[in-house]
């Protein structure tokens, strides 16, 4: 058995950057685990080598905060290729950083994203055809909170 190759990271490749317009948060109350909450999708665009579009509006991102700003977050949404092609996207991650920034961030304070940690994990979903290659692989998101928008850079993993 050759564990040398093992020892070596995997390689990430640029895929798209989405630009995710979002509504304000509704919340839904605190429960045994924290509070949910969720935020409307509202549109907007995303763009990559081989790739580019629009996110449709109607999804959502469901989210669960802890006592200590913990946030999980799970949205889904679709997005439409400018061929046409509808692709749906679960992406699922985790938001977190020092009291004061997350306060910041609810606020709808502009914060350098170098201030908290937000990551994701996106699937897609394409019909057979030309962008099956979005099925294929996993994927891993840096994502920006704003007061309207999250901006989530999307890198397949090689």
């Amino acid at each position: 058995m050759n564990t040398q190759n093992s020892a070596t990271p995997p390689q990430l490749e640029f895929a798209l950057e989405l630009r995710v317009g979002i509504a304000p948060t509704i919340e839904l109350g605190a429960g045994p685990f924290g509070v949910r909450r969720t935020v409307a999708i509202t549109g907007g665009t995303f763009s990559g080598p081989g790739i580019a579009g629009h996110v449709l509006p109607g999804g959502a991102d469901w989210q669960l905060v802890e006592s200590d700003g913990f946030t999980c977050v799970q949205a889904q949404y679709v997005i439409e290729t400018d061929d046409g092609v509808r692709i749906e996207v679960r992406n699922s991650g985790l938001r977190h950083g020092p009291p004061r920034v997350l306060a910041r961030l609810a606020a709808g304070e502009s914060v350098d994203a170098g201030e908290y940690y937000f990551r994701t994990t996106p699937r897609f979903h394409p019909p057979t055809g030309k962008y099956e290659w979005l099925r294929r692989s996993v994927f891993i998101g840096d994502a920006e909170r704003y007061a309207d928008l999250v901006v989530v850079r999307v890198w397949r993993v090689a």
